[in-house]
This record gives structure tokens, sequence and C-alpha cells, in this order.
């Protein structure tokens, strides 16, 4: 009989161990199967400047801002913003993961890349969860490299709410990282979303 309890004793935290990494993939899968979109933007800062102050081509000027000549000068133009991202599970489970790598895109070069350390959770049936990601980069190159200044130039205008600019499209990857066992594993490759970001950003529209 205590043969047999300490089987048990020992089967049990594989048992608990097995249905944890279960559980883990589970709800992994279904946020890989989530609907994401950018819901908002805000606090965005481009060389500590507030981009709403940014809504013409003209204004996007070093002569009219010494932070930003400077940054230029300096190879080192910081920009900051928060990114409010919207996850929708239309699956008929919990969606969830505790830890996730991000990437975002602009004309097909890396704009930000980041590690989100908190747990999202997103429930089944039409649940929603709103995740607000912190951004922040050296704009310098996106600023100057000719493949990549005009997209980077409209995005500003975008996110600064300018009138008559034309939509900006950004691509997000997302790789949740699970813990099996006690070892970081990460998703099998990115979840990615493309999407347009328009000048109602700001406003949440």
């Amino acid at each position: 009989m205590k043969k047999g309890l300490i089987l048990v004793l020992v089967a049990l935290p594989l048992l608990f161990n097995q249905c944890a990494v279960n559980n883990q993939l589970s709800q992994a899968k279904a946020l890989g199967e989530c609907r994401y979109t950018i819901a908002s933007a805000d606090s965005i800062y481009l060389a500590g400047i507030d981009v709403r102050q940014l809504r013409k081509i003209e204004d996007i000027n070093p002569a009219r801002y010494p932070r930003l000549a400077t940054g230029l000068l300096t190879r080192n133009v910081p920009l900051d913003a928060r990114l409010n991202i919207n996850i929708t599970n239309p699956t008929n489970k919990l969606a969830g993961i505790n830890q996730l790598e991000y990437r975002i895109l602009l004309a097909g070069q890396e704009l930000f890349n980041g590690f989100l350390n908190q747990r999202i959770e997103v429930q089944p049936g039409g649940g929603t969860t709103l995740v607000p990601v912190r951004l922040n980069t050296n704009a310098y190159q996106l600023f100057t490299d000719p493949k990549t200044r005009d997209a980077f130039t409209q995005l500003v205008q975008n996110l600064s709410g300018s009138a008559g600019t034309q939509p900006s499209k950004l691509t997000i990857k997302i790789k949740p990282t699970l813990d099996l066992l006690g070892k970081q594993v990460n998703y099998p490759g990115y979840i990615t979303i493309d999407q347009d970001v328009t000048n109602k950003i700001l406003l949440g529209n």
C-alpha cells in the first residue's frame, strides 16, 4: 500500500504539470485564432515633440524644432508612443498568454520591437481585451532613408490626426512565449496583423 501511495505522490506533480502545459498550449492556440486591431494610439512624441503639432508636412521641419534638428545631427531621433491593441476571441476557448514578443514594421522595415511580460487573457465567445503596447525607437534611419522616409512622414501625419493623409500600413507580428516545465518556448511562427492606420487613430475610430 505504501508503494502505491508513493507512486501516486510521484505521479501527481507530473499530471499537474502536463495539465498546465496542455492548458497553455490550448490558450496560446486560441490566441492565434483571435482578431487583432489597433484601437487607438496616444502619448506619441517625436524627438520630444508632441506629434499633434506636426499635422502638415512643412511642420516636420528641423528649422522649427531645435530638438529635431539636434536629433538629426546626432543621429538620434527618439520616437515614443503607445498603441492600444484590441483582441477579440471568436473561439469557444479561453485565449491567454503570460509573455509575448512583438515586432512592428512599416514599409517592410522594422519600426519597433519589444517584449510584453504580463498576463493577457481574452474570454471565449467574442470576449475582448485591450492591450496597451509601449513603443520606443530611434527613428533616424526611418527619417533619412529614401526607402522609408515618405512612409514614415505619412505615418507621423496620421498619428498627429492630420486631415487628407493616405492611410499608413503597419504590420504587427506577435510571438507568444510558453512556459513549458520551467523552460521558455516560443510559439511556432508569428501571429501577423496587417492594418491601415488612418488619421483618426488618436480618436480611436
